[in-house]
């Protein structure tokens, strides 16, 4: 499969080329830059100067609702982050730097790749790009643990040069795929992503991206190596993920279907007939959870606790950016490890709202397209892996390293309501 077109050129290649970029320590500086440079091209190919281009190649270009609120969602939550930052007497040099780094590369992401997801992107070119970057990683990972015996230290460079340019913490441009756990003592791989748990987040994407790969040998090695990805980061969220995520396709792409409904039924009454032993027993997992990790847990309570508590200080616009962390927070900012609280922190119920509403919106939106498109089912399996991750990371601090699936979201909600258009209830073979 080659790419059409130069937009498919270009997400193709960038997917395909993610472990060049990320020995030349440029994803972090790389994506954003290129995202905005193509959706500026794409706008003036398809809205101003469409006259110059073949219309039979180029057919028109919708944006469906679902984009919007992702593109209004982005826009208010830049709008807090303007009122933040002027209740802090933000000069205008800050002002712009604060748009170009906190929303140009972070929020407004989210934004960003469905929008480009919209113009004539084919699901099939993230799909076969994914599973070569699974083949790649299959012949990265044996020289890891060969270094890791070897007793090579990570990072093994950072791109200073690229530092400088683009901001922001040196981790982004550093070349460290694995570092070993300060506590258990383990190896854990991060791969192209800067820490464990955005290797799984982005490696649960990567598989739901695989699943749908109509040739069949790469779409296994999509799907077993990005499982073991998420296996050799030993993020506990992922390996959740892995579990529960493949459950729940099964019964939300499955709703129409009378044997799951009668499926559904008797489960709901199960959990009202057992629902004090689901909760306890709900409760010992968490419990259990958290104890495989305690550091970790007992330091995202600190954040979560003082972030809620500084929210009061500014509830409705917040406080603009996260607050440098103490050595209570092992120097973690105020407002990191957690989409929620960071938000609410950061960018008040003002912004919180907006994000709710976007993903609540393309909840829906997709939960009912899934029952009879494979595309949409693609996209939920996405946007259920992003809303999982969002309780144990920044969303807009990783936009950089899961966009293809912020892609996969625009072409997802780019599929027709068959509840509006009137298609019959069948499933997709």
């Amino acid at each position: 499969m080659k790419p059409r077109n130069l937009e498919e050129s270009v997400i193709y290649y960038g997917i395909v080329g993610t472990y060049v970029w990320f020995f030349l320590g440029a994803p972090f500086l790389l994506v954003g830059v290129a995202g905005w440079i193509l959706l500026g091209y794409l706008l003036l190919k398809h809205f101003f100067w469409k006259d110059l281009f073949d219309t039979e190649e180029s057919p028109p270009v919708t944006i469906p609702t679902g984009v919007w609120v992702w593109v209004v969602a982005s826009l208010i939550i830049l709008l807090a982050l303007m009122v933040g930052l002027l209740k802090l007497d933000a000069n205008l040099v800050r002002l712009v730097k604060s748009f170009i780094n906190n929303y140009m590369r972070t929020w407004g992401l989210l934004a960003l790749f469905p929008l480009i997801g919209c113009f004539h992107i084919r699901p099939q070119i993230l799909y076969r790009a994914v599973c070569w970057v699974a083949v790649q990683s299959l012949i990265v990972v044996p020289f890891c643990y060969i270094l890791m015996n070897a007793g090579v230290e990570m990072p093994l460079y950072t791109v200073g040069i690229l530092a400088k340019i683009g901001g922001f913490s040196d981790r982004y441009y550093a070349v460290g795929m694995y570092f070993q756990d300060g506590v258990s003592g383990a190896y854990r791989l991060t791969l192209y992503a800067p820490w464990a748990p955005a290797l799984a987040f982005s490696s649960i994407v990567h598989l739901w991206l695989a699943y749908y790969e109509k040739n069949q040998v790469l779409r296994w090695i999509g799907i077993i190596t990005n499982a073991l990805l998420v296996v050799c980061s030993s993020s506990r969220l992922g390996l959740l993920c892995l579990i529960v995520l493949p459950i729940a396709r099964l019964g939300l792409t499955n709703l129409t279907r009378p044997v799951w409904l009668a499926a559904a039924s008797v489960g709901t009454f199960a959990v009202g007939l057992f629902g004090f032993r689901i909760i306890t027993a709900i409760g010992n997992f968490k419990a259990f959870f958290d104890s495989q990790r305690s550091t970790s847990s007992e330091l995202r309570d600190v954040l979560a606790r003082i972030a809620l508590y500084r929210w009061q200080e500014s509830p409705i616009w917040g406080h603009a950016l996260k607050d440098e962390g103490s050595e209570l927070t092992n120097f973690m900012p105020i407002g990191s490890h957690h989409t929620w609280f960071g938000i609410l922190f950061t960018h008040g119920i003002v912004g919180t709202a907006a994000l709710t509403f976007a993903i609540a919106y393309t909840l829906i939106d997709l939960l009912i397209k899934a029952q009879v498109s494979k595309i949409a089912q693609s996209a939920l399996m996405i946007l259920l892996t992003i809303m999982a991750f969002s309780f144990g990371e920044n969303l807009e601090t990783l936009a950089y390293v899961y966009w293809p699936g912020l892609v996969m979201l625009g072409i997802g909600l780019k599929e027709k309501n068959w509840l509006v258009a009137g298609y019959p209830t069948v499933h997709p073979k």
